[in-house]
């Protein structure tokens, strides 16, 4: 069975999806169609704006996932998942691959996403960090009792064996890398990004993403997603709804999705989007595993 997998945030590069505006009708027609839906040209920034702009998560975001939809449409009739999937922002450029979601209402509900998420990052200063060649039952364990001592850290990310990213607040990471360093991990690294995504200091983000995706029509997809809060395949259009609210303040199970794909008969990967971040986790999930990019 052939899976395709669409990335989340931080594949997002200067000139992204430039050669597909300048060489297919259909890529430009839904790049264009976007600049409308979001009120400024996007595509700008795409094609030219700095790293600093680009990194914005009112850009980035709609970015990343026009790039995925994009290149998605250019494959036309072999665009034929039998199996979809994306890492966090992903799941919603997954969503328009299987039908389940249509292009425009998704880059509306991306939109307000970031914008959401953004918001809750300047209420609570926060951030994440990637913990490497660490066992995800020790990393779990050390941030249950830091949060029990009253700072919040979680696990946000089952990226892939020996690489868990963890998500809160500025103390709370600040403590764990500490006690994650010195419980063996081999680097605790902060990342550079805007807040504590996966955590509960998305509450307010997942409230406000709530009532925009509830008022959202969800089809009944051609073929099923394996959301990041579940890992297992989901068909039913309401259930659907439930994790993608749910996802926000719940980590992304990428590890745990992979594997189970897998088990249920995935023998290839396409990942559709820029960068090739994805590929590379599932090769260190499965070696033997085909990984490419669409």
């Amino acid at each position: 069975m052939k899976a395709y997998i669409f990335p989340g945030q931080g594949s997002q590069f200067t000139g992204m999806a430039k050669d597909l505006y300048e060489t297919n009708a259909t890529a430009k027609h839904i790049l264009e169609q976007a600049n409308e839906i979001l009120g400024f040209r996007i595509t700008d920034t795409m094609f030219a704006g700095t790293e600093d702009e680009l990194k914005q998560t009112k850009v980035t975001q709609p970015a990343i996932f026009l790039h995925s939809v994009a290149l998605a449409k250019t494959l036309g009739d072999n665009f034929k998942p039998e199996m979809v999937a994306g890492h966090s922002l992903g799941e919603f450029s997954a969503l328009v691959g299987n039908g389940t979601l249509s292009f425009e209402d998704a880059l509306v509900l991306v939109s307000k996403r970031a914008m959401a998420m953004q918001k809750a990052c300047e209420t609570n200063p926060s951030t994440m960090a990637a913990i490497l060649n660490l066992d995800d039952a020790v990393v779990e364990k050390i941030c249950a009792d830091i949060n029990a001592a009253g700072q919040v850290v979680v696990a946000a990310n089952y990226n892939c064996p020996g690489q868990l990213v963890i998500s809160g607040s500025i103390a709370g990471i600040n403590t764990a890398c500490e006690q994650l360093k010195a419980a063996g991990a081999k680097r605790a690294l902060v990342l550079p990004v805007g807040g504590a995504f996966h955590s509960p200091l998305m509450e307010p983000a997942r409230v406000e993403l709530e009532a925009a995706i509830n008022a959202t029509n969800f089809a009944q997809p051609t073929c099923p997603i394996y959301q990041n809060v579940t890992a297992k395949a989901v068909s039913n259009p309401n259930e659907i709804k439930q994790n993608l609210i749910a996802q926000l303040t719940a980590p992304v199970k990428w590890t745990q999705t992979v594997q189970q794909m897998i088990a249920d008969g995935a023998t290839s990967f396409t990942e559709v989007g820029p960068g090739k971040v994805l590929q590379g986790l599932v090769k260190k999930v499965n070696k033997d595993m085909e990984a490419i990019s669409a």
